[in-house]
């Protein structure tokens, strides 16, 4: 656990923002071998990440403003602090938001680009959990069991105080959710359906995985805030699995030349 790997002069280089760009980097290019693969053309792909990065990072410092308002209005200075405070589900949301604007001012079909890019996300998230176990942010709660960790001087997590693993369980669950994605892409039978599992998939385990977290977090009544969105959104990919099931199914003939050739109506 080292929140800084190292320093040159005054610039430190920060694990997790390393984590973060390793994790971007093997999105990048996973999408492009997964687009080459489902016969779509790659070449968009660059640019089609690129919106949906700069989407994702506008998108979770905004929800993270949305949930510290009342701070915010205390001290307005919070605005001025752009490298720390950032929520996921914020980056999600405003990542495809972005992504869905790029394709539609690009006259591209989005819902094969999903699909292609759905599981890397889960893939980034995996790498950028591991840069949260080295800066010990998003740190669990107290427990006397066997595989309990603990931080030293310096992290984010309390030193010195056994902790739950959240960071490496949390890793695990996206790299398991990516792994499971790409095998069930190949079976599914309607464009849009793999983008819809991976809501489906990360909302459910966000959901359960924030009863061991136990730094300070936001909350709505009885849930944390993230909790409270997960349940949006897994509304929101149950509906999605389906709509795409009944309107975008899969045409087995389409070539990689015309994919983007297709009816608006067909692939959104």
């Amino acid at each position: 656990m080292r929140p800084d790997l190292f320093h040159i002069g005054n610039v430190a280089l920060h694990s997790y923002g390393l984590m973060i760009a390793i994790g971007i980097i093997a999105a990048f290019y996973t999408t492009e071998y997964r687009s080459k693969k489902m016969g779509i053309d790659p070449e968009p792909v660059f640019s089609f990440g690129i919106w949906g990065v700069i989407g994702g990072i506008l998108g979770a410092k905004i929800l993270f403003w949305i949930t510290e308002l009342p701070s915010i209005i205390k001290d307005p200075s919070l605005l001025l602090d752009i490298t720390e405070g950032f929520v996921v589900y914020g980056g999600i949301i405003g990542g495809i938001l972005a992504a869905v604007l790029f394709c539609r001012i690009k006259k591209l079909k989005f819902m094969p680009y999903l699909d292609a890019g759905a599981p890397t996300i889960a893939l980034a998230q995996g790498f950028g959990r591991i840069g949260c176990l080295m800066a010990g942010c998003c740190y669990g709660k107290e427990t006397d069991a066997w595989f309990g960790i603990v931080f030293p001087e310096g992290s984010h997590a309390p030193a010195g105080v056994t902790l739950i693993p959240s960071q490496p369980i949390y890793s695990a669950a996206n790299f398991l959710s990516f792994t499971v994605l790409v095998l069930l892409s190949k079976r599914l039978k309607a464009y849009g359906q793999t983008g819809a599992l991976y809501l489906i998939f990360y909302s459910v385990g966000r959901f359960f995985l924030e009863f061991i977290r136990g730094d300070v977090r936001g909350n709505v009544g009885i849930f944390s805030t993230s909790q409270f969105i997960s349940i949006f959104i897994l509304i929101a990919g149950l509906a999605l699995f389906f709509i795409c099931g009944k309107f975008f199914k899969k045409d087995v003939q389409v070539k990689a030349e015309n994919i983007n050739e297709k009816s608006e109506e067909e692939y959104l």
